[in-house]
């Protein structure tokens, strides 16, 4: 892959200088209030996030899109859902990254809680591939890319990014 990284760089100046700004309005928005992955096995999917990641269930129904289907949901701080849907009957395909999917979800975790899931990975032998000793990224058990990052929320590695 022949990528210009110079030319790449001055790109990334450009957008910065013609969208940022240092009078921001305010968002439209209020917040994220969950983000809904694909699940494979509801009870593999809780045991992952709930018995190894500690991101307590908070909710099981049907999803009203689709009937049979389970919607269910983990808090994962600060009034934010990650929820899953299981699509039964559906003949869906292994995870893959495509163009409007997704990369991967970046979770924020106190730097005590960072280590302690950092062990609990380790222990489960959850492989995992370390980023500036702050950042883990692996796979949840359909293929996912999950971040656990031990910045504060609104920071990425010393910048304030918010």
């Amino acid at each position: 892959m022949d990528r210009d990284l110079t030319a790449l760089a001055a790109e990334r100046d450009r957008l910065r200088a013609a969208y940022l700004s240092a009078g921001r309005p305010p968002s439209s928005a209020r917040g994220v209030h969950h983000v809904a992955l694909l699940s494979s096995d509801v009870e593999q999917t809780i045991r992952f996030y709930q018995g190894l990641l500690e991101f307590p269930l908070t909710e099981v129904i049907e999803n009203r899109d689709y009937p049979g289907s389970t919607h269910f949901f983990f808090d994962v701080g600060n009034g934010n859902l990650l929820a899953f849907f299981d699509l039964p009957g559906l003949d869906l395909g292994p995870y893959a990254e495509v163009l409007g999917g997704l990369h991967h979800l970046a979770i924020s975790v106190e730097p005590a809680r960072w280590k302690h899931l950092r062990g609990r990975l380790d222990a489960a032998g959850v492989e995992y591939q370390l980023e500036s000793e702050v950042s883990l990224y692996f796979r949840d058990p359909d293929g996912a890319r999950l971040e656990l990052l031990a910045d504060p929320l609104g920071e990425m590695y010393g910048n304030k990014v918010s």
